[in-house]
Protein backbone atom coordinates (compact mmCIF):
# COMPACT_ATOMS: atom_id res chain seq x y z
CA UNK A 1 0.00 0.00 0.00
CA UNK A 2 2.96 2.25 1.02
CA UNK A 3 4.73 2.16 -2.21
CA UNK A 4 1.56 2.21 -4.34
CA UNK A 5 0.86 5.90 -2.33
CA UNK A 6 4.51 6.69 -3.69
CA UNK A 7 3.74 6.07 -7.01
CA UNK A 8 0.13 8.12 -6.77
CA UNK A 9 2.54 11.27 -6.08
CA UNK A 10 4.80 10.79 -8.56
CA UNK A 11 1.90 10.32 -11.06
CA UNK A 12 0.19 13.55 -9.75
CA UNK A 13 3.55 15.15 -9.86
CA UNK A 14 5.02 13.96 -12.86
CA UNK A 15 1.03 13.89 -14.75
CA UNK A 16 0.80 17.66 -13.74
CA UNK A 17 3.81 18.90 -15.06
CA UNK A 18 3.67 16.70 -18.24
CA UNK A 19 0.16 18.74 -18.92
CA UNK A 20 1.33 22.01 -18.18
CA UNK A 21 4.02 21.21 -20.50
CA UNK A 22 1.44 19.87 -23.57
CA UNK A 23 -0.53 22.73 -22.23
CA UNK A 24 1.34 25.59 -22.77
CA UNK A 25 2.92 23.87 -26.03
CA UNK A 26 -0.02 23.81 -27.20
CA UNK A 27 -1.54 27.45 -26.39
CA UNK A 28 1.66 28.74 -27.85
CA UNK A 29 0.60 26.84 -31.26
CA UNK A 30 -2.22 28.45 -31.25
CA UNK A 31 -0.97 32.02 -30.88
CA UNK A 32 1.73 31.23 -33.92
CA UNK A 33 -0.93 30.30 -36.38
CA UNK A 34 -3.58 33.04 -34.79
CA UNK A 35 -6.13 30.22 -33.47
CA UNK A 36 -6.39 32.47 -29.97
CA UNK A 37 -7.03 35.70 -31.54
CA UNK A 38 -10.30 37.14 -31.89
CA UNK A 39 -10.92 37.12 -35.64
CA UNK A 40 -10.78 33.89 -37.12
CA UNK A 41 -8.25 32.37 -38.30
CA UNK A 42 -7.42 32.68 -41.98
CA UNK A 43 -8.22 29.19 -44.00
CA UNK A 44 -5.17 29.78 -45.65
CA UNK A 45 -2.71 29.67 -42.32
CA UNK A 46 -1.30 26.25 -41.25
CA UNK A 47 -1.96 25.37 -37.87
CA UNK A 48 -1.10 22.75 -35.41
CA UNK A 49 2.82 22.61 -36.96
CA UNK A 50 4.27 22.72 -32.86
CA UNK A 51 1.83 19.65 -32.06
CA UNK A 52 2.59 17.81 -34.92
CA UNK A 53 6.05 17.93 -34.18
CA UNK A 54 5.61 17.29 -30.79
CA UNK A 55 3.72 14.09 -31.81
CA UNK A 56 6.26 13.13 -34.12
CA UNK A 57 9.18 13.53 -31.09
CA UNK A 58 6.44 11.01 -28.93
CA UNK A 59 6.51 8.47 -31.97
CA UNK A 60 10.04 7.59 -32.08
CA UNK A 61 10.61 6.59 -27.94
CA UNK A 62 7.17 5.01 -28.46
CA UNK A 63 8.61 3.09 -31.36
CA UNK A 64 11.32 2.01 -29.74
CA UNK A 65 9.61 0.74 -26.62
CA UNK A 66 6.94 -1.20 -29.05
CA UNK A 67 10.49 -3.09 -30.10
CA UNK A 68 11.45 -4.18 -26.83
CA UNK A 69 7.66 -5.35 -26.18
CA UNK A 70 7.69 -7.23 -29.74
CA UNK A 71 11.40 -8.13 -28.57
CA UNK A 72 9.89 -10.65 -25.66
CA UNK A 73 8.50 -12.20 -27.82
CA UNK A 74 10.72 -12.75 -30.43
CA UNK A 75 9.44 -10.42 -33.07
CA UNK A 76 11.06 -7.65 -34.86
CA UNK A 77 10.03 -3.90 -35.38
CA UNK A 78 12.10 -2.30 -38.22
CA UNK A 79 12.44 0.56 -36.31
CA UNK A 80 13.60 2.82 -39.28
CA UNK A 81 10.66 1.97 -41.74
CA UNK A 82 7.58 1.72 -38.55
CA UNK A 83 9.10 5.14 -37.34
CA UNK A 84 9.18 6.74 -40.74
CA UNK A 85 5.94 5.34 -41.31
CA UNK A 86 4.37 6.26 -38.55
CA UNK A 87 4.73 10.03 -38.87
CA UNK A 88 3.85 10.01 -42.29
CA UNK A 89 0.69 8.69 -40.82
CA UNK A 90 0.31 10.92 -37.97
CA UNK A 91 1.02 14.39 -39.96
CA UNK A 92 -1.67 13.40 -42.37
CA UNK A 93 -4.06 16.12 -41.61
CA UNK A 94 -1.27 18.63 -41.38
CA UNK A 95 0.27 17.63 -44.65
CA UNK A 96 -3.03 17.95 -46.50
CA UNK A 97 -2.54 22.20 -45.48
CA UNK A 98 0.36 21.96 -47.50
CA UNK A 99 -0.54 20.13 -50.26
CA UNK A 100 -4.35 19.20 -51.77
CA UNK A 101 -5.03 15.71 -51.89
CA UNK A 102 -8.03 13.27 -50.55
CA UNK A 103 -7.08 12.32 -47.54
CA UNK A 104 -8.12 8.55 -48.36
CA UNK A 105 -5.97 8.92 -51.19
CA UNK A 106 -2.66 9.74 -49.21
CA UNK A 107 -3.81 6.86 -46.52
CA UNK A 108 -4.46 4.74 -48.94
CA UNK A 109 -1.42 5.06 -50.99
CA UNK A 110 1.17 5.36 -47.79
CA UNK A 111 -0.91 2.02 -46.50
CA UNK A 112 -0.21 0.05 -49.95
CA UNK A 113 3.94 1.58 -49.82
CA UNK A 114 4.48 0.82 -46.09
CA UNK A 115 3.64 -2.99 -47.16
CA UNK A 116 6.84 -3.39 -50.15
CA UNK A 117 8.91 -1.39 -47.24
CA UNK A 118 8.47 -3.56 -44.45
CA UNK A 119 8.71 -6.62 -47.33
CA UNK A 120 11.94 -5.10 -48.44
CA UNK A 121 13.10 -4.73 -44.77
CA UNK A 122 12.46 -7.69 -43.93
CA UNK A 123 14.53 -9.76 -46.50
CA UNK A 124 17.69 -7.68 -46.28
CA UNK A 125 17.76 -8.49 -42.18
CA UNK A 126 16.04 -11.45 -41.63
CA UNK A 127 15.18 -13.17 -44.72
CA UNK A 128 12.65 -15.36 -44.84
CA UNK A 129 12.33 -15.83 -41.34
CA UNK A 130 9.38 -14.53 -39.85
CA UNK A 131 7.92 -12.88 -42.45
CA UNK A 132 4.53 -13.11 -41.16
CA UNK A 133 4.77 -12.20 -37.74
CA UNK A 134 7.45 -9.66 -38.21
CA UNK A 135 5.16 -7.38 -41.04
CA UNK A 136 2.03 -8.04 -38.97
CA UNK A 137 3.71 -6.49 -35.39
CA UNK A 138 5.09 -3.44 -37.59
CA UNK A 139 1.64 -2.64 -39.23
CA UNK A 140 0.09 -2.79 -35.83
CA UNK A 141 2.82 -0.65 -34.37
CA UNK A 142 2.49 1.38 -37.18
CA UNK A 143 -1.25 2.03 -37.18
CA UNK A 144 -1.41 2.68 -33.22
CA UNK A 145 1.49 4.81 -33.29
CA UNK A 146 0.90 6.84 -36.57
CA UNK A 147 -2.98 6.19 -37.51
CA UNK A 148 -4.50 7.14 -34.09
CA UNK A 149 -2.32 10.16 -33.63
CA UNK A 150 -3.22 10.83 -36.69
CA UNK A 151 -6.81 12.03 -35.26
CA UNK A 152 -5.27 14.17 -32.54
CA UNK A 153 -3.52 16.54 -34.59
CA UNK A 154 -7.17 16.24 -36.98
CA UNK A 155 -9.28 17.87 -33.95
CA UNK A 156 -6.69 20.50 -33.64
CA UNK A 157 -7.19 21.45 -37.05
CA UNK A 158 -10.45 20.97 -38.10
CA UNK A 159 -12.06 21.78 -34.45
CA UNK A 160 -9.71 24.01 -32.86
CA UNK A 161 -7.00 23.71 -29.78
CA UNK A 162 -9.90 24.23 -26.82
CA UNK A 163 -11.18 21.23 -27.96
CA UNK A 164 -8.30 19.10 -28.37
CA UNK A 165 -7.48 20.36 -25.12
CA UNK A 166 -10.67 19.15 -23.90
CA UNK A 167 -10.11 15.89 -24.96
CA UNK A 168 -6.96 15.07 -23.33
CA UNK A 169 -7.78 16.39 -19.70
CA UNK A 170 -10.68 14.52 -19.92
CA UNK A 171 -9.00 11.11 -20.62
CA UNK A 172 -6.03 11.97 -18.41
CA UNK A 173 -8.08 13.43 -15.94
CA UNK A 174 -9.90 10.14 -15.65
CA UNK A 175 -7.05 8.26 -15.52
CA UNK A 176 -5.66 10.14 -12.63
CA UNK A 177 -9.16 9.95 -10.78
CA UNK A 178 -9.37 5.84 -11.66
CA UNK A 179 -5.41 5.55 -10.13
CA UNK A 180 -6.03 7.69 -7.18
CA UNK A 181 -9.68 6.45 -5.88
CA UNK A 182 -8.47 2.82 -7.22
CA UNK A 183 -4.80 3.13 -4.93
CA UNK A 184 -7.19 4.46 -2.00
CA UNK A 185 -9.93 2.40 -1.97
CA UNK A 186 -10.23 0.20 -4.84
CA UNK A 187 -11.28 -3.52 -3.61
CA UNK A 188 -13.01 -5.11 -5.83
CA UNK A 189 -11.12 -6.12 -9.15
CA UNK A 190 -12.16 -4.91 -12.78
CA UNK A 191 -9.89 -6.62 -15.27
CA UNK A 192 -7.76 -9.05 -13.24
CA UNK A 193 -6.29 -11.14 -16.21
CA UNK A 194 -4.94 -8.09 -17.58
CA UNK A 195 -4.58 -5.43 -15.41
CA UNK A 196 -5.09 -6.17 -11.75
CA UNK A 197 -4.68 -2.62 -9.85
CA UNK A 198 -7.64 -1.93 -11.96
CA UNK A 199 -10.70 -1.81 -9.90
CA UNK A 200 -14.69 -0.32 -10.31
CA UNK A 201 -14.04 1.80 -7.85
CA UNK A 202 -11.08 3.12 -9.54
CA UNK A 203 -13.77 3.37 -12.73
CA UNK A 204 -16.17 5.20 -11.31
CA UNK A 205 -13.56 7.43 -9.70
CA UNK A 206 -12.40 7.94 -13.71
CA UNK A 207 -15.84 8.90 -14.31
CA UNK A 208 -16.56 11.12 -11.98
CA UNK A 209 -13.57 13.23 -12.68
CA UNK A 210 -13.95 13.14 -16.82
CA UNK A 211 -17.65 14.30 -16.02
CA UNK A 212 -16.33 16.96 -14.12
CA UNK A 213 -13.70 18.54 -15.83
CA UNK A 214 -15.75 18.00 -19.46
CA UNK A 215 -18.76 20.04 -17.57
CA UNK A 216 -15.44 22.44 -16.82
CA UNK A 217 -13.86 22.87 -20.56
CA UNK A 218 -17.81 22.78 -22.31
CA UNK A 219 -18.87 26.09 -20.34
CA UNK A 220 -15.94 28.07 -20.07
CA UNK A 221 -14.44 27.75 -22.82
CA UNK A 222 -17.92 27.33 -24.60
CA UNK A 223 -17.58 23.97 -26.72
CA UNK A 224 -20.37 22.51 -26.39
CA UNK A 225 -23.86 22.61 -23.67
CA UNK A 226 -23.75 20.71 -20.43
CA UNK A 227 -25.75 18.01 -21.35
CA UNK A 228 -23.31 16.47 -24.28
CA UNK A 229 -20.25 17.10 -22.03
CA UNK A 230 -21.94 15.13 -19.19
CA UNK A 231 -22.15 11.98 -22.24
CA UNK A 232 -18.55 12.95 -23.47
CA UNK A 233 -16.53 13.02 -19.88
CA UNK A 234 -18.88 9.82 -18.84
CA UNK A 235 -17.98 7.93 -22.00
CA UNK A 236 -14.28 9.05 -22.44
CA UNK A 237 -13.66 8.38 -19.31
CA UNK A 238 -14.62 4.59 -19.99
CA UNK A 239 -12.97 4.61 -23.41
CA UNK A 240 -9.78 5.83 -22.11
CA UNK A 241 -9.38 2.70 -19.54
CA UNK A 242 -10.26 0.66 -21.98
CA UNK A 243 -7.26 1.84 -24.15
CA UNK A 244 -4.86 1.57 -20.86
CA UNK A 245 -6.19 -2.20 -20.88
CA UNK A 246 -5.63 -2.47 -24.39
CA UNK A 247 -2.19 -1.58 -23.75
CA UNK A 248 -1.44 -3.65 -20.52
CA UNK A 249 -2.91 -6.80 -22.96
CA UNK A 250 0.13 -5.86 -24.79
CA UNK A 251 2.66 -6.25 -21.89
CA UNK A 252 0.77 -9.02 -20.26
CA UNK A 253 2.00 -10.97 -23.48
CA UNK A 254 5.24 -9.67 -23.38
CA UNK A 255 5.82 -9.98 -19.79
CA UNK A 256 6.82 -6.57 -19.36
CA UNK A 257 5.19 -4.73 -16.47
CA UNK A 258 5.60 -1.44 -17.88
CA UNK A 259 6.75 -0.61 -21.21
CA UNK A 260 9.32 1.49 -19.92
CA UNK A 261 10.64 3.04 -17.17
CA UNK A 262 11.70 6.78 -18.20
CA UNK A 263 8.79 8.50 -16.54
CA UNK A 264 8.32 7.61 -12.69
CA UNK A 265 5.07 6.96 -11.66
CA UNK A 266 3.76 5.65 -15.27
CA UNK A 267 6.47 4.12 -16.95
CA UNK A 268 7.45 4.60 -20.54
CA UNK A 269 5.99 6.96 -23.30
CA UNK A 270 3.13 3.99 -24.08
CA UNK A 271 1.54 4.40 -21.23
CA UNK A 272 1.32 7.87 -21.13
CA UNK A 273 -0.27 7.97 -24.46
CA UNK A 274 -2.10 4.47 -24.25
CA UNK A 275 -5.52 5.70 -23.40
CA UNK A 276 -5.32 9.28 -25.81
CA UNK A 277 -4.32 7.19 -28.61
CA UNK A 278 -7.58 5.04 -28.27
CA UNK A 279 -9.84 7.72 -27.43
CA UNK A 280 -8.71 10.28 -30.07
CA UNK A 281 -11.22 8.95 -33.72
CA UNK A 282 -13.67 8.51 -31.03
CA UNK A 283 -13.37 11.85 -29.86
CA UNK A 284 -12.83 13.18 -33.97
CA UNK A 285 -16.58 11.58 -33.97
CA UNK A 286 -18.15 13.25 -31.47
CA UNK A 287 -16.88 16.84 -32.13
CA UNK A 288 -18.02 16.53 -35.37
CA UNK A 289 -21.55 15.23 -34.10
CA UNK A 290 -21.76 18.25 -31.88
CA UNK A 291 -20.44 20.93 -33.96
Amino acid sequence: MLVRIKMLRYRLLFGTLMTLLFTAAVIFDGWMDGSLTTSPADDKTVQGTILCILIALLIIPGQFEMARLAAAKNLKIFLPVSITASILFAASRYLQQLVEFPPETYLGLLAAFVLPALLLYQYKTHGTSGVLANCGANYFSILYMGLLSSFCIAIRIDFGLWPLLMYVFVVKSADIGAYSIGTLFGKRKFSPKISPGKTWEGMGGAVATGVIVAIGFALICDIMPWWPAIIFGLGFAFIGQMGDLAESMIKRDAEQKDSANKVPGFGGVLDIVDSPLAAAPVAYLFFMWSS
